[in-house]
């Protein structure tokens, strides 16, 4: 009991005092260690360097600055311009062509926040021009935004394959058919919306021939041989993830150069922006890794574990339990914090009841994307009202989204029932 009180009271006294994250979380392990395990402080440094020290971590700032080099490199105006074109005459039009951009700029910049943000700067303006309804505009690139963290190469995939010592590959290629089949049901949802309300996205009737959709292509193709040469490497077993990426940031600057409009000053900018965000998120690592060891020397995973299986709670019980957590703690911390702040118990649990630890890892990533567009905290809310400079608030943003968590929510429940969805590729490929 000393010990729960200890580790809830430690986290709240020091996050309460407006500390970092990775701050609160460092110094709840280190008090833990030192009152609870006699004074073993040194089995946090130890854990730290093994970690930092991981080959498989220092992929994590190569992929950041690969998609802050394309955010910043204007070829998300070519990806949208050339998909438009295949919706048209679809019924939701062009907020089909959100969905479908936002999960080509996901397999290139493994963050949800900058893919709503990179999408969201070329669509709103365009479409609130054609007459769209404002709303599912923001909706849609909210929703769509969160596909970035699902579908390759994903921070949330690197940092918890990281922690957890799981292949990053099978990680990577357990995402794809989920982030595939997500954006398939967000089209699904807004083709349906727009046959019943019409009004909300303008029908444009004009004829477009195969040829005429094809040659938007060729304006995309070195942003799609991008992607094949990062993802295809590492599922292919040509690279490693650190390797893949650091490839990809050499083309991306050659493709951004040539393609996009990046200048010298852009690419610094990128790099300073990536070293920021790696920082922050470093800390956080840094963080629940001392949290992780003092949890882990007391056995507390095994005692949870022990506990679950004395209270007769069935095993999809505990998944429903910590699926709710993850829904509830979400208002209140972003997706990667949460993930990491919650692994060092979620992760031994939900092994230890049988459940396959690359599944674990496409299901905390589709329970955190919910995260990024629940309020308060839901960061693709906050960029996307900003992206409207007010004309949609926070609120009706969130309004907006609630569809799409809910199709999240529908995805966990499909692959509860049939894993072999996530499965099915790494056990192919690997």
């Amino acid at each position: 009991m000393s010990f729960w009180l200890t580790l809830i009271g430690g986290l709240l006294a020091t996050a309460s005092t407006g500390v970092a994250l990775g701050v609160a979380l460092g110094l709840t392990g280190l008090t833990i260690l030192h009152f609870f395990s006699n004074g073993a402080t040194s089995l946090a440094i130890d854990a730290i360097w093994n970690v930092f020290n991981s080959f498989t971590l220092s992929a994590v700032p190569m992929f950041i600055l690969l998609g802050e080099i394309l955010l910043r490199s204007g070829i998300s105006q070519k990806a949208y311009a050339a998909f438009s074109p295949l919706f048209r005459r679809v019924p939701g039009g062009l907020l089909h062509t959100n969905i479908a951009v936002c999960t080509l700029f996901g397999a290139v910049s493994g963050s949800s926040l900058s893919t709503a943000a990179s999408v969201g700067l070329v669509a709103y303006p365009e479409m609130t021009k054609r007459g769209y309804d404002k709303d599912t505009i923001t909706g849609s690139l909210a929703g769509g935004g969160t596909l970035g963290l699902l579908i390759p190469p994903s921070l949330s995939f690197l940092i918890y394959g990281a922690l957890t010592e799981t292949s990053i590959g099978r990680l990577f290629a357990a995402g794809i058919i989920p982030g595939l089949l997500a954006g398939l049901l967000f089209m699904a949802y807004l083709l349906v919306k727009s046959i019943r309300n019409p009004h909300i996205a303008p029908r444009d009737d004009t004829p477009v021939g195969f040829w005429l959709a094809l040659r938007g292509f060729r304006q995309i193709w070195p942003l799609l041989a991008l992607i094949f040469a990062v993802i295809g490497s590492i599922v292919a077993g040509l690279a490693t993830p650190t390797e893949a990426a650091g490839v990809g940031v050499v083309l991306a600057v050659i493709i951004s150069s040539i393609w996009g409009d990046l200048t010298f000053g852009k690419l610094i900018e990128a790099v300073y922006q990536s070293v920021l965000l790696f920082t922050s998120v470093g800390f956080l690592v840094l963080g629940a890794t001392i949290l992780a060891q003092s949890v882990s020397v007391l056995g507390i995973p095994q005692q949870i574990l022990a506990t679950v299986a004395d209270s007769g709670l069935g095993t999809y019980s505990v998944l429903l339990i910590v699926v709710l957590v993850y829904l509830i703690l979400g208002c209140f911390f972003d997706g990667l914090s949460l993930m990491i702040m919650t692994l060092p118990v979620v992760f031994p649990l939900l092994t230890g009841l049988g459940f396959d630890a690359i599944w674990i890892g496409v299901v905390i990533t589709i329970v955190i994307e919910i995260g990024q567009i629940t309020p308060p905290v839901g960061l693709n809310l906050s960029v996307l009202s900003a992206l409207t400079n007010g004309q949609v608030s926070l609120g009706r943003v969130a309004i907006a989204t609630v569809p799409y968590w809910i199709i999240h929510l529908f995805m966990i429940f499909i692959l509860t029932l049939f894993p072999v969805l996530a499965l099915f590729l790494p056990d192919l490929l690997f």
